[in-house]
């Protein structure tokens, strides 16, 4: 339902030009209604009405985004503005969409041919959450929630929350000089609303927190609903100058992100006891120590942060069939709010602030050539540096308060290279072969960063790792209606030594390390990739075309454990038909099929083979049965579903069978039409439906809610149907 505005290249002057000079030097090649629009725009105003059955639950889905969730009817107002000064050479341009709506758009522009173009953009964006929280809870989506519980679930009051953004950029562009360019932009996005957030926590007498939990473990935990207060801004600044030269062009420039947070951190309280799962009176007590304390903590929220960077950027034409291309930047980018103004109290001593400093480069150099007329190459090196410079300090202890835990620093090191070439050979082939390189070296953790309960957590961590990868592609031209290319690709990634989480323990080998139930990142294991992909492209008659995808992937890894992530796999089978029925009717349809698989083996015990399907397919006409009258319209439908196959490894099927699917469904139908009374008025009007089905089973399952220990409950109405209409005046102008 969003309309989106996009910006034209240096503006309407210089599309002008070229089609200009293609009408009169060669007119076979120039659009003449193109060229026509441009030197004398059509203007428009369109304003109408909808309207949408179903209740405020029968539509969540539909109206996340478009601006319909409110209102069972709504205003319907666009705007297209053009003014043209031939004399001049100036142009104005006003463009609204969607303005009766809450993701407005509006966008004025103002440009005067080979000097300079400025224009500003405003929207707003809502959106609006599609679960319906039930709750007890007092000064929800503030800093300062109070949690009341419920005497049972559903006993409360709806609550939807959403999140509403609105945006302002400013564009300039001014030409210097023939061959020199400056550019400017500025962009500023205001947040303001609540999202779905909590807190909780799970302390048994023998869990992995009993070490270092601040209050006293038995077998007690509780899980509360807190939205997160949501009260941002984020401004954006870019300054570019673009020099060209008769071989080269050259950018350098600047840009800074300044983000701002008015709400520094979340500071909730509990008034009364809560609910045990069984049903049971819950009392979390208001002392140190309790898990009433614990629940009532602060909650630090985002921080303000910003970035700068400096970048120069070009490319380089040594000869027609060679070039270069290069880049570096240099980010720096800082957090350093002060805990006191944010509400956050506890800090080590003598620390206002995290400090938080990263500075980042960024080296990149890539060359095109075209040695032989039938062989093409290029080569491409990329290096990345992170820099993470943030103090060190102890922020956190364990429950005795004898071992101090620090902050950890994140730096790396990326290095990434790729060489190609594409061979022209007999017979319409083309074949193309591939290298890609990358090595990743991220610094060592610090001794005293806390990585809880060894045995249960991470059992190692490696510096180092490399990646090699081949592909090969495969295409031909079998025909002037029929081509194809198969392509496959392999990678291979290792690693140097993993390090143990003991601090001053050397690096060891992945036989020394080994441990039949350890836990060890995915992101650092070795891996095997494989990427089979078919096309074709078949165009038997001039009124019928057709695309056909084959697609399939797969990951291996391999740690020393015998748990983890297995392997992963992507298949995914796709077609696409455009039939013209007629000089007025054209007949669209696709079906697609996507498959991810996941096998993990979790070190607690159990196996679980996740897969998601994903099916879509659609069909769609339109055609002018009259010259006044445009009509079509499209029929989709979506299933994606989510399968949770699990089982023990020792054989033996979990209690229940697993966890159910969940599923999504969802068909639409859209229809149109447009009557055109004169010349210069039309009427349109639109027409759709559609019907969904959300089933879940983690906010409740067979009829029964979950619940929070306040017995606060989130839902949404399974099964979604709704219709709407909206008819349209549209009045064009020149």
């Amino acid at each position: 339902m969003i309309m989106k505005i996009s910006k034209r290249q240096f503006g309407f002057s210089k599309k002008l030009l070229v089609l200009s000079m293609l009408a009169a030097f060669g007119p076979a090649h120039a659009d003449e209604e193109e060229i026509a629009q441009l030197i004398n725009p059509e203007n428009s105003i369109s304003v109408g009405l909808n309207a949408a059955t179903g209740g405020g639950k029968d539509r969540t889905i539909f109206t996340q985004y478009n601006g319909l969730r409110k209102n069972d009817t709504n205003l319907l107002l666009d705007i297209n503005f053009h003014k043209l000064n031939k004399e001049t050479g100036t142009s104005i341009e006003l463009i609204g969409n969607n303005l009766g709506l809450d993701n407005r758009e509006i966008k004025f522009e103002y440009d005067h041919q080979g000097d300079f173009e400025v224009y500003a953009i405003y929207n707003e964006l809502t959106r609006h959450d599609m679960r319906t929280i039930n709750t007890g809870l007092q000064g929800a989506g503030t800093t300062a929630p109070t949690v009341a519980s419920l005497a049972a679930p559903g006993a409360g009051t709806d609550l939807n929350l959403s999140l509403q953004r609105k945006g302002l950029t400013l564009v300039a562009e001014k030409w210097l000089a023939p061959n020199l360019l400056f550019t400017a932009s500025f962009k500023n996005e205001d947040k303001d609303g609540a999202r779905l957030s909590g807190t909780g926590i799970m302390c048994s007498a023998g869990g992995i927190f009993v070490a270092y939990s601040r209050f006293t473990c038995g077998t007690t935990g509780a899980m509360l609903m807190l939205p997160e207060p949501i009260n941002s801004t984020t401004r954006q600044f870019e300054a570019k100058l673009n020099f060209s030269g008769e071989n080269f062009l050259l950018t350098g420039g600047y840009y800074g992100s300044f983000y701002t947070n008015a709400n520094g951190s979340l500071n909730p309280a509990v008034n009364g006891n809560l609910w045990n799962p069984n049903g049971s009176i819950l009392v979390p007590g208001t002392g140190a120590n309790t898990l009433g304390n614990y629940l009532t903590q602060p909650l630090a929220l985002p921080p303000d942060n910003q970035a700068h960077q400096l970048s120069v950027s070009g490319n380089y034409t040594f000869t027609p069939t060679t070039r270069a291309t290069f880049k570096y930047a240099y980010t720096h980018a800082t957090q350093n709010e002060d805990f006191g103004s944010m509400g956050l109290a506890g800090g080590p001593a003598g620390v206002g602030s995290l400090g938080g400093a990263v500075d980042s480069s960024l080296a990149q150099l890539g060359v095109t050539a075209r040695p032989l007329p039938k062989l093409s190459m290029l080569a491409n090196l990329r290096y990345e540096d992170k820099a993470d410079k943030t103090p060190l300090a102890k922020y956190d202890a364990d429950k005795t308060g004898a071992l101090l835990y620090t902050n950890d620093l994140n730096s790396s090191r990326k290095l990434t290279g790729k060489l190609e070439a594409s061979y022209q050979l007999p017979d319409n082939y083309r074949a193309t072969l591939g290298v890609d390189y990358a090595t990743v070296h991220r610094d060592r953790p610090v001794g005293t960063f806390n990585i809880p309960d060894l045995a249960l957590a991470l059992s190692a961590l490696r510096e180092d790792t490399q990646e090699l990868g081949y592909r090969a592609e495969l295409r031909r031209s079998m025909s002037d209606t029929l081509n194809a290319t198969v392509s496959y690709g392999q990678s291979l990634r290792d690693g140097g030594n993993w390090l143990q989480l003991v601090p001053g323990a050397p690096a060891v080998s992945d036989a020394a390390i080994y441990k039949a139930t350890g836990t060890f990142p995915m992101t650092m294991t070795d891996r095997t990739r494989d990427k089979l992909k078919l096309s074709a492209g078949w165009t038997p008659t001039e009124d019928l075309s057709l695309q056909f995808m084959i697609e399939d992937g797969q990951d291996k890894y391999t740690a020393p454990s015998e748990k983890g992530l297995r392997d992963t796999g992507v298949r995914s089978y796709g077609m696409d038909a455009a039939l013209n029925l007629s000089d007025n009717w054209k007949l669209t349809g696709y079906v697609n099929q996507g498959i991810q698989t996941f096998h993990v083996d979790h070190s607690m015990g159990y196996m679980a083979e996740l897969e998601n399907v994903n099916t879509s397919l659609g069909i769609g006409v339109a055609g002018k049965p009259s010259s006044r009258l445009t009509v079509g319209g499209d029929l989709s439908y979506l299933n994606d579903s989510n399968r949770y196959k699990q089982g023990m490894s020792s054989g033996v099927a979990p209690a229940g069978g697993g966890l159910p699917d969940v599923t999504y469904r969802l068909t639409s139908l859209k229809l149109f039409g447009t009557y055109a009374l004169e010349k210069n008025t039309d009427i349109r009007v639109d027409l759709a439906h559609q019907s969904a089905k959300f089933d879940e089973w983690s906010w409740g399952y067979n009829g029964i809610p979950f619940a929070y220990s306040d017995n606060t409950t989130v839902s949404m109405q399974q099964n979604q149907n709704v219709t709407f209409l909206g008819a349209r005046y549209i009045y064009k102008f020149r």
